[in-house]
């Protein structure tokens, strides 16, 4: 995350007005207890299932919406921790919230948790609870929505079909690769129960990224649990498992096992292409020409084409880090050809595969974790041509646009053009960062925004895993991606949302 030794005192301004008037005023939120950095960092080891987590999610779960938001208030007054509060809503999530028919709309709710709990780690310690309470919120209407479609409810484990614990992995292997949701359940309990959580993730971020259903949060989904249990505690593990577990089996067109579909197929062929990476696949050099070409072939080329793209330059030398650039940047520039709902998941499931690539400790999953991404990128391209034209626009050739201030100023300027024209907040977005390293004041203030504004799932998901993602592109890259972002944060011509309001009444203020 972006860090800035002024992050603190422009946040305060931005909020109290300033150079942002009008912009809200989060001074309300110091009726909570801050939440030191400490505490939002979370060390699992201090969290640990005890038997007061269970009210707890109770309480979440049968709280009418408009009385949820002070009920968890009191709770924290009563001294609920930061923890306690993220794990019971992600249980919450869990237990009451289907990851079906597809691993997206009111699943968001558990999708998000995440999200919210980096875009708390980002802020300052008086603001760290509103992610949360957005997140609190958003669950009660995904509840309600579930209720509306059957009122699905996670049902205990069937213990009698455990595997033991030496027979776990195989069974669940078996059962994954046959799409069969009874045994992969029963696989997954005795997992959690038994297994080493990096040997864990391996395993369920390598199907979680096998196809291309649900627009990518199939891998999504296994990052971003994973996070969130590094920070609630491995305790939690096991409703966790079995969801993620069930979500992967999404389909909706026939056994998978026995078909050759075009979402199962990247898979299938990259499985083998892994054979084909030079031993030394991680140790090339740098080649921003690399690059540049790779990035060409994600404009207009098939998955096949850009795949095996990928091998070839591994065997030339180039370094993993020059792919990963082209495939942040290939991802952004989706973003501006069509901004919507696919391009933006075309960024967050590259920021979740990229989170894969990085946590695993298997490198044969690492490769394919890394040609899987590759793959997806064209076919997000493809779901886009569906629904109309792409915009012919490259990102290699914007250009730094006139920005007539400077300091705080100028970022009120982009985040304003944000939501009027943002083309001019990207290119004002490179003339910004021209003569910077850090962009904290214009990362904290967006990520204010989406406090004030946001009012969908994505926008959370979307504000974190481009401010994270930032850091992961090599120099040369970052702005232009930092500039793509521009279409589709929130801006501050935006109406404000209700939350915080509605937190404001929460707690007294």
């Amino acid at each position: 995350m972006f860090k800035s030794s002024t992050r603190r005192q422009f946040l305060q301004a931005a909020a109290a007005g300033g150079a942002f008037a009008g912009w809200g005023d989060l001074g309300f939120l110091g009726r909570l207890p801050a939440v030191a950095a400490a505490e939002a960092k979370l060390d699992s080891k201090m969290v640990q299932f005890q038997p007061e987590i269970e009210p707890l999610v109770r309480l979440i779960e049968d709280t009418p919406r408009d009385k949820l938001l002070e009920q968890v208030a009191a709770r924290i007054h009563a001294g609920a921790s930061y923890a306690e509060v993220l794990a019971a809503l992600l249980l919450a999530g869990i237990r009451n919230v289907q990851p079906r028919p597809s691993v997206g709309f009111k699943f968001h709710a558990v999708l998000v948790v995440n999200s919210a709990h980096l875009a708390s780690l980002a802020s300052p310690a008086e603001h760290r609870w509103l992610p949360i309470f957005w997140a609190l919120d958003y669950f009660k209407e995904a509840q309600a929505q579930d209720v509306r479609e059957g009122d699905w409810t996670m049902s205990a484990p069937d213990e009698s079909a455990l595997p033991t614990a030496d027979k776990a992995k195989q069974a669940f292997e078996e059962a994954m690769d046959q799409w069969d949701v009874a045994k992969a359940d029963a696989a997954a309990t005795a997992l959690a129960r038994t297994g080493d959580r990096h040997a864990l993730f391996n395993l369920f971020s390598r199907y979680g990224s096998r196809d291309f259903r649900s627009i990518g949060h199939k891998a999504i989904y296994v990052s971003n649990a994973w996070r969130t249990l590094e920070a609630i505690g491995w305790q939690h593990a096991e409703p966790v498992l079995r969801s993620l577990a069930y979500a992967m089996l999404q389909h909706e067109d026939g056994n998978p096992a026995s078909q050759d579909l075009p979402a199962d197929r990247p898979g299938r062929e990259n499985a083998k292409r892994i054979l084909k990476f030079p031993e030394n696949w991680k140790q090339g050099q740098l080649d921003e020409r690399a690059t540049t070409d790779l990035l060409a072939t994600l404009r207009s080329g098939s998955q096949e084409d850009a795949c095996n793209q990928v091998v070839e330059l591994l065997q030339h030398s180039v370094a993993p880090q020059s792919i990963w650039d082209a495939l942040f940047l290939g991802a952004g520039e989706l973003l501006v050809r069509q901004p919507g709902i696919v391009s933006l998941h075309a960024v967050t499931s590259t920021n979740a595969l990229h989170f894969a690539y990085t946590a695993s400790t298997d490198e044969q999953n690492r490769k394919l974790l890394l040609l899987q991404n590759t793959a997806f990128l064209p076919m997000f391209r493809g779901a886009m041509e569906g629904r109309g034209k792409l915009a012919d626009f490259k990102l290699t050739d914007l250009e730094p646009g006139e920005l007539d201030a400077s300091g705080a100023m100028a970022v009120e300027r982009i985040l304003s053009d944000v939501s009027s024209n943002p083309m001019d907040a990207a290119r004002e977005t490179l003339t910004y960062m021209a003569e910077r390293t850090d962009p904290a004041p214009l990362a904290d203030a967006a990520r204010l925004l989406v406090f004030l504004k946001g009012n969908d799932a994505h926008d959370y998901k979307f504000s974190s895993a481009v401010l994270e993602d930032y850091r992961q592109l090599s120099p040369a890259w970052r702005n232009r991606y930092l500039a793509a972002s521009m279409f589709h944060l929130n801006g501050a011509g935006e109406r404000d949302n209700e939350l915080v309001q509605r937190t404001r009444a929460a707690l007294g203020a």
